[in-house]
């Protein structure tokens, strides 16, 4: 259930007799030809989908990530590491200042996995309390199915392409782009970065049916409902 849909009431309610819950975490940035907004619906659509047989309530999703990498692009936005630790620390203090105890995080967007080492220190200070990182996206079984689909799959590429993530009226191209050295784009200032990647996908088809994109879907749903399931300490 999303928070949002929620009184107060009902969560004091709850938590009586669970203690989980879901944090989204994503980014405000470039994907070539599909809405900036990519990894944050990613992480609160898998979240919400996962949580809602649970009737675990999932917060409002995180939207700006770590991006500095993207600033040549309109429209995208960075904010400092520590301005998300701090931002996710005060999220996670208020959650178990409540009641909660068990707290997964669903991230959709790799530049935020300081937060999953924040999370560890976290714990040190919250001893009674357990938080999952999860990458949606690589975890086992769905990045074993994309890789099974096809194995050429990066960031703005055909695998970050479901109908929930493309902008209304544009088309895709045809062609699979060739891998970019993304070693070598981690040394590179944003408007080198622009002139490296070209539209900003880094490599791979564009687009592939959604018979293959809703079937990952489908397992990364699934994987990730059974992390809020099972293996809590």
């Amino acid at each position: 259930m999303h928070i949002r849909d929620c009184n107060w009431m009902q969560i004091e309610t709850y938590l009586k007799g669970d203690d989980r819950a879901v944090l989204p975490i994503g980014s405000t940035e470039q994907h070539a030809y599909l809405s900036l907004s990519v990894d944050a619906i990613l992480a609160e659509r898998v979240a919400i989908e996962a949580a809602a047989p649970l009737g675990v309530p999932v917060f409002p999703t995180v939207s700006y990530g770590i991006s500095p990498y993207y600033m040549a692009f309109p429209g995208s936005v960075t904010i400092r590491t520590e301005t998300l630790l701090a931002f996710v620390r005060d999220i996670l203090d208020s959650l178990a200042r409540v009641g909660f105890r068990r707290i997964l995080v669903v991230n959709g967007h790799g530049g935020n996995n300081p937060v999953q080492a924040m999370a560890m220190d976290w714990m040190v200070e919250h001893p009674d309390c357990s938080v999952r990182f999860h990458n949606w996206w690589n975890a086992p079984k769905t990045w074993a199915k994309a890789k099974a689909i096809d194995p050429v799959a990066s960031h703005a590429s055909w695998l970050e392409n479901f109908p929930w993530t493309r902008v209304a009226n544009v088309a895709m191209p045809r062609e699979q782009k060739p891998m970019i050295d993304v070693d070598r784009m981690k040394t590179m200032a944003p408007k080198a970065v622009r002139a490296f990647i070209g539209d900003g996908n880094y490599g791979g088809f564009y687009e592939r049916s959604d018979e293959e994109m809703l079937a990952m879907w489908d397992i990364a749903v699934e994987e990730t409902r059974d992390l809020m399931r099972e293996g809590w300490r």
